[in-house]
């Protein structure tokens, strides 16, 4: 996987992460990048620092000790209660109001997506090939973290 920075036409910045370069530029080219604060499809990279790893940053910077944690900070391990919560309400509406179509989830979007099968919202389980895939097409999906349910 690799992260981009994102700018729109209207300047607003956001992460995208892409399975190579080559699906960015595919996708952009196609203008199936959209911004999510506005809409627009007029996608670029955005100036970005680079990115040092673990082993060049410690030959190059003094050691400091380790930012001490806050409830706001997204840590690895411990997700915050408010964005569980949310992911939870997400799950439960999209329970109630798509169809559950398993492994079955990028063959169900095609049909749909070429009026082979009715248009409804479903949900289930894709690879990131054929998550990759159904983007390169210009089949419209969105990944969500599906959390654990409080009575579950």
């Amino acid at each position: 996987m690799i992260h981009y920075q994102l700018r729109c036409g209207c300047g607003h910045e956001f992460d995208g992460w892409f399975a190579s370069s080559e699906s960015f530029d595919r996708q952009a080219k196609r203008r199936l990048l959209n911004c999510p604060r506005c809409g627009g499809d007029d996608v670029g990279r955005a100036l970005m620092a680079p990115r040092i790893g673990k082993a060049v940053a410690a030959e190059t910077a003094p050691a400091q000790p380790p930012a001490k944690a806050t409830q706001s900070t997204a840590v690895a391990g411990r997700m915050p209660d408010e964005l569980r919560a949310t992911l939870a309400s997400l799950r439960r509406e999209v329970e109630a109001r798509c169809d559950f179509v398993g492994d079955e989830f990028a063959a169900e979007a095609r049909r749909i997506h070429h009026g082979e099968a009715p248009a409804r919202g479903i949900y289930g389980a894709a690879t990131e090939a054929e998550s990759e895939a159904l983007a390169d097409e210009g089949i419209a999906f969105a990944k969500i973290p599906w959390v654990p349910l409080a009575d579950s």
